[in-house]
């Protein structure tokens, strides 16, 4: 996890120069005058913006892996919808569906011997949300004389989330135990960079999280404990 945040920290500083927020005080077509430019070039302030959001819709498909679970490796596929009926604020709904299995770390845990070690992991199998979408910033990234149009998207909502554990095979050792299948209720928020290819067609890289409450893995009285499911994807998108 702690990779996942640095990698969104290095994007949000190598774009700190070029970051405006959505509303300003100055016009689109306001210039700036640099008395060092040859006199007959402009330089237009930042908000002067190619693509629009505002009264569009978007569909996105992607596939991606999660970041979290120390026993567990999983990749997702995800597919979302939304819409932006003001340029900074919009909806959006999410389904993910996720496809894990032990790892390593796990099978290393899982000592044959006398001893009988037991992982306790979570799978997630899928996991569907809507949130509240908001889109403060966006950035020009000037790559190879090339001008890149980045929205930065933030969102917050409600999740719906089904998991697959072994807690019969934690708790009574069981080697031929029946996974637990359970359904959990969550908050939902997510952090994406939308990279505009033309006025349709996007690439955007999305970090979507989900905070849900679930049994304890020994616990007798249905105590329960605070679980974290990170998807990291990168998706095709369309704007109608």
């Amino acid at each position: 996890m702690a990779r996942i945040f640095y990698l969104l920290s290095c994007l949000l500083f190598t774009t700190l120069f070029v970051v405006v927020p959505t509303k300003v005080q100055a016009s689109e077509g306001d210039t700036y005058n640099f008395s060092w430019l040859d006199p007959d070039k402009e330089v237009y302030v930042l908000q002067n913006r190619k693509f629009r959001k505002n009264g569009r819709a978007y569909a996105n498909v992607g596939a991606g892996i999660t970041t979290s679970g120390a026993f567990v490796s999983s990749n997702n596929i995800q597919g979302r919808a939304g819409y932006f009926f003001k340029e900074e604020l919009g909806f959006e709904f999410l389904y993910s569906m996720n496809s894990g299995q032990e790892n390593a770390t796990a099978k290393s845990v899982r000592n044959e011997g006398s001893s009988g070690s037991v992982p306790f992991r979570r799978i997630v199998d899928s996991y569907m949300g809507a949130m509240l979408m908001w889109s403060p910033f966006y950035s020009k990234i000037n790559t190879f004389n090339t001008v890149v149009y980045v929205d930065w998207l933030f969102g917050l909502g409600y999740a719906s989330l089904k998991e697959t554990n072994n807690r019969d095979e934690f708790v009574n050792g069981a080697t031929s135990a029946v996974p637990t299948q359970e359904s959990h209720g969550g908050l939902m928020w997510q952090a994406a960079m939308k990279f505009y290819l033309n006025e349709s067609f996007d690439v955007r890289v999305n970090l979507a999280t989900v905070h849900y409450k679930a049994q304890k893995a020994s616990a007798t009285e249905n105590e329960e404990a605070w679980n974290t499911n990170y998807d990291l994807a990168v998706s095709l998108g369309y704007s109608f």
